[in-house]
């Protein structure tokens, strides 16, 4: 299987990415920087850094001087995580950076049921279990990224963490019966 380069992600099947799909209503929730850093397992560094340098930006609500508060989406807070489990196997920041560009070109359900695959100089987009053992036969690839088990482990994470509701504001408090702090915000707002 011909890749385009070493800085590409490839479909296995050769076809463009199908455009976006409408978004659910998950979209009307947004996570600050502290949640998405814990549902993805990074550090608030890292999660800076990438907002700075346009890796992962938040595309619910950027951050605009000091003081504003960075919104990411559950898709934004998916992405996050996979470009840390990239990082963590050794796949180069331009990779990355390609990779992220065609997550983001897909719709949220092609998303669940992607495979990513690599063979340390290419990132490879498999959507179904025999691109996978294909990949594999030819030797190319080394590791894989399940992003539907990705996408469950964020909502996982993310169930119980706090979000906000992006048109009114309003703390989502997640699944901690002992938060009082947040439950009382929420009445008094």
């Amino acid at each position: 299987m011909a890749a385009d380069g070493p800085a590409s992600v490839t479909s296995s099947r050769g076809q463009t990415p199908p455009e976006e799909t409408a978004a659910p209503s998950s979209d009307l929730v947004g996570y600050r920087g502290p949640t998405a850093c814990s549902a993805a397992g990074i550090t608030y560094r890292q999660l800076d850094y990438w907002a700075r340098t346009g890796l992962v930006e938040p595309s619910i609500r950027p951050a605009y001087g000091s003081g504003t508060q960075r919104l990411y989406s559950f898709r934004d807070v998916v992405v996050l995580k996979i470009v840390k489990r990239l990082l963590d196997t050794g796949v180069s920041l331009q990779n990355i950076r390609t990779a992220v560009q065609h997550l983001r070109s897909h719709g949220m359900t092609d998303l669940a049921q992607m495979t990513l695959m690599s063979d340390g100089a290419t990132v490879y987009e498999c959507s179904s279990p025999d691109e996978v053992v294909d990949l594999l036969q030819g030797g190319q690839g080394v590791f894989g990224i399940a992003v539907g088990v990705v996408w469950k482990d964020v909502e996982g994470a993310l169930s119980q963490l706090h979000g906000e509701h992006v048109d009114t504001g309003e703390t989502i408090v997640g699944d901690h019966p002992e938060d009082e702090l947040a439950r009382r915000r929420n009445r008094a707002g």
